[in-house]
């Protein structure tokens, strides 16, 4: 396919430019537990999955205050404090629908040789590790999530990455921000083929067994 827009700016008001933009896939792909379903950037979607509608998420937060009081923080959570080994904190998600899929974000061009990988971010200040991964999941899939489960810390080249479970509340993948090109919804038992990192891969092992 040829080089096309994305259709969001970057945080610059730059338009980006998908070299080698991924193809949509079919559509009966959406609903099958054993196919990875593949959304593109104001693509089509599902009215719902699972009985959840894919509907824009309409309140988002505009500021990091707004950010950190985010719906979907699990206060109940028990998880230690973490050591970032002199690293980056960042925190992402495992968002796994009813039928066992997860949910996988391709960074537009390959970002840093990464092909797939689960929406993740570094923690701004301020910000805890909970609502960085809410915030950093909206931006990267147009989805939003509630945590649900402590997974881990994963020490990545440059970051700490503690990792959470979620489950999908609202949102849309078609609403995906700039630095992705695609979104997937991927079978447990492929995440391992799917995804190209280091920490991504053991996350995978770690997610299917």
């Amino acid at each position: 396919m040829s080089p096309i827009p994305h259709p969001r700016r970057n945080e610059r008001g730059e338009t980006v430019i998908i070299t080698r933009p991924h193809a949509p896939g079919p559509e009966s792909h959406w609903y099958r537990p054993d196919a990875i379903a593949t959304f593109l950037p104001d693509g089509p979607v599902p009215l719902a999955l699972h009985g959840i509608p894919f509907t824009p998420w309409r309140e988002t937060p505009t500021d990091l205050t707004r950010w950190s009081q985010v719906p979907g923080l699990n206060p109940d959570l028990r998880e230690p404090p973490q050591d970032a080994q002199g690293k980056q904190p960042a925190a992402g998600l495992i968002i796994e629908e009813v039928d066992g899929r997860v949910w996988v974000v391709c960074p537009t061009n390959q970002f840093a040789g990464c092909e797939a990988s689960y929406p993740k971010g570094r923690a701004d200040a301020g910000l805890s590790l909970q609502a960085t991964a809410i915030k950093e999941t909206f931006e990267e899939t147009g989805l939003h999530v509630a945590i649900t489960d402590f997974i881990g810390d994963f020490p990545g080249l440059i970051t700490m990455a503690r990792y959470y479970r979620a489950r999908r509340l609202t949102g849309t993948p078609a609403a995906m921000g700039w630095e992705s090109q695609a979104v997937l919804l991927v079978p447990k038992a492929q995440l391992a083929s799917v995804v190209n990192l280091p920490r991504d891969q053991e996350l995978a092992r770690l997610i299917a067994a």
